[in-house]
């Protein structure tokens, strides 16, 4: 098989970092990141949410090849802010809206459980 060992799609092996940063020379304020051992699910949260940022040009995202777990992410700023400024702030925002959607959820399951639904999702399930 051309595929990889399931252990090497996630962990980093020695030396090796998560992400990397390359600055864009052809366009200003602009930079690609690379993040080893990620896939499109991150990719595609990151450039939603950079996309929101009223600094942020454009963001999108790249994965050159589907067997390897690595995705290019471009991000253009207005130049307020530099591309790693912007990112980072994309990241804390996304773990504040996944703290919310965890709390959220955990709210609404505990309440179906107390009322008496059944939470096991058959057929007489919501």
């Amino acid at each position: 098989m051309n595929a990889p060992d399931r252990f090497e799609t996630f962990l980093l092996g020695d030396g090796e970092k998560k992400v990397t940063e390359e600055a864009d020379t052809r366009v200003q304020s602009a930079s690609v990141f690379t993040f080893n051992k990620e896939d499109h699910t991150l990719g595609n949260m990151l450039r939603s949410r950079l996309k929101q940022s009223p600094n942020v040009y454009f963001s999108g995202y790249k994965v050159p090849h589907p067997l390897v777990s690595t995705f290019e992410l471009r991000v253009q700023t207005d130049g307020s802010i530099t591309p790693r400024q912007a990112l980072l702030q994309a990241c804390k925002d996304l773990v504040t809206d996944l703290g919310l959607l965890s709390r959220e959820f955990t709210k609404e399951w505990e309440l179906r459980k107390m009322v008496g639904d059944n939470v096991d999702g058959g057929a007489n399930g919501v």
